[in-house]
């Protein structure tokens, strides 16, 4: 594996592939990597002879009072995992190599952040947008492979790849998950042995809604029992429950006889703000539910 940290190492270093006609896929990460991160790995390699890692906790995404400073980092381990999964090239960047200079142009999509984590954390997407723009020009990728647990984040990317005519393909990849159904994260450390326990019903939640999903024809009633069952957990606050269309994320008050829906939460354990979700295609009298969780 090649280590670089310069955008014009990572671009000689990248040329020669190029030049013999090997496909190249992307996995950006904030680092502190886990197995959710890892296979997308995987999912990359089935992909492209050539697999560029990015590992960059991207100042600009983050509010004031976020957690940018304490973000947890471990840039020796991450190298060894990313090693030992078979990444390609490691590109890990600094602040100052990504942001030389005051930043004047920014990457905005509007109406799918309007809800969800881009309502409580005004301008986060426009930072994803920016420095998920930035690395598609910088690595020029066939193919970039993000995760769903992050799946605001990933239809953010989508549109904006669409309505800027990215040659880049975007790939999907499941939710990975604890035993205990726990969807693997990074801010996952933050939680105390209680907060880690009650955090749990999150997958429960998603997994009742699955189910009530079948036969309701109200999405607010959906929603309500959900909020229902996170409120049993004391230390549980939460931020949103939500039923929308994907990727759209527009709202849904009346389940239609056949239609695609995302079920999100975020809620927040203690100081730990965590996210999940589940896809599932209603079909009135059968439903399916989309393959985003490892299981």
């Amino acid at each position: 594996m090649i280590i670089v940290d310069t955008i014009q190492q990572l671009r000689s270093t990248l040329e020669p592939y190029r030049k013999q006609g090997q496909r190249v896929a992307l996995v950006p990460t904030m680092g502190f990597l886990h197995e959710g991160h890892l296979s997308l790995v995987d999912e990359a390699k089935a992909r492209a002879e050539i697999v560029v890692m990015s590992i960059f906790v991207n100042p600009t995404q983050f509010g004031p009072g976020e957690d940018f400073e304490s973000y947890p980092r471990d840039l020796e381990k991450d190298q060894a995992q990313a090693m030992q999964r078979g990444v390609s090239i490691l590109f890990a960047p600094s602040a100052k190599e990504m942001y030389p200079a005051q930043s004047l142009t920014t990457v905005s999509v509007s109406e799918v952040t309007d809800r969800l984590c881009g309502a409580s954390r005004p301008g986060h997407f426009d930072g994803v947008a920016t420095v998920v723009t930035k690395l598609f020009n910088i690595v020029q990728p066939d193919f970039a492979c993000f995760g769903m647990k992050d799946a605001q984040q990933l239809a953010v990317i989508q549109r904006f790849v669409q309505d800027l005519n990215m040659s880049v393909e975007i790939i999907p990849c499941p939710i990975v998950r604890e035993a205990d159904g726990l969807a693997l994260s990074s801010r996952n450390v933050y939680l105390n042995m209680e907060e880690r326990s009650q955090a749990v019903v999150l997958n429960e939640a998603l997994t009742l809604a699955e189910q009530a999903l079948q036969t309701a024809t109200n999405g607010e009633a959906v929603k309500e029992q959900v909020r229902s069952l996170i409120e049993t957990k004391p230390l549980a606050k939460i931020d949103y429950v939500e039923l929308l269309t994907y990727p759209s994320l527009e709202p849904i008050e009346q389940l239609e006889t056949a239609m695609d829906c995302i079920v999100a939460l975020a809620v927040r354990f203690g100081k730990t703000r965590l996210i999940d979700n589940r896809m599932i295609t209603i079909k009135r009298g059968e439903r399916h539910v989309s393959d985003n969780d490892e299981r």
